[in-house]
């Protein structure tokens, strides 16, 4: 819940009495209850609108989840995409991200103002472009299924380097684990400390600073407390330490 600043022409000591007419005789109201009477007072900022990067609702055709159960046991074995937004002082910019699944290195990037598929797939050109031929064709692309990866552009990228294409099948998170926890550390130790960037270069600098730290430093307990970039050259099971 959100409170919204108090109108300096209302004053604490009348807001003090008017609370005290409310709650006589040392009553609380319940949570439900004291909202209402926020509300009727306009003392409650409105609901921010929710942003949505995924855009299901499409003509384009969707692919099977391809992933359940599956382990990858070396890099290039599978990857997940996602997109996210980042606010700005002045609107927000979209995050579009490739990650090895086995390794958790982000393989390809691209922070831009829209959420055209050209950027996202510019991220996955970026990804390519570190893998090999013969890796690309054990490849397994997961997803959601938004418009920027099921789009003819995206998907004829894919074939073209034989890389078999899997999404989620709904809208659970988990789905796409690895993705959303991609997401959630670039967020909590990067963006949400900045509030926002003052704009999209600002960001884009901080972001990819973030990246190379992520990829070459940054310790997960998922692979054995190795950065990404390491567990990227190994094979076979990842030790997982939580």
């Amino acid at each position: 819940m959100e409170i919204r600043k108090l109108d300096p022409g209302l004053g604490y000591y009348k807001l003090w009495l008017m609370m005290k007419g409310l709650f006589q005789n040392d009553w609380v109201p319940g949570r439900d209850a004291f909202c209402g009477v926020m509300r009727e007072h306009k003392l409650l900022l409105p609901r921010p609108k929710p942003r949505h990067t995924t855009n299901s609702n499409h003509r384009y055709h969707k692919y099977k989840n391809l992933i359940r159960g599956f382990v990858p046991t070396a890099a290039n074995q599978l990857w997940v995409s996602d997109i996210t937004y980042i606010d700005l002082v002045d609107g927000c910019c979209y995050l579009h991200l490739v990650t090895d699944a086995y390794s958790r290195k982000i393989v390809g990037w691209r922070l831009s103002d829209t959420l055209e598929a050209e950027n996202t797939l510019e991220a996955l050109r970026m990804a390519i472009s570190q893998a090999t031929a013969d890796s690309l064709q054990r490849l397994i692309h997961h997803s959601d299924r938004g418009v920027q990866y099921c789009c003819n552009a995206y998907t004829d990228e894919l074939k073209r380097y034989g890389v078999r294409i899997s999404m989620t099948e709904d809208y659970k998170p988990t789905d796409n684990a690895i993705a959303e926890r991609v997401n959630g550390i670039l967020k909590t130790e990067v963006i949400y400390r900045e509030r926002r960037f003052k704009t999209i270069d600002d960001a884009r600098e901080r972001i990819s600073s973030f990246i190379s730290f992520y990829n070459e430093k940054r310790p997960h307990s998922s692979i054995g407390m190795k950065a990404p970039s390491k567990a990227h050259a190994e094979q076979g099971m990842q030790q997982r330490l939580w």
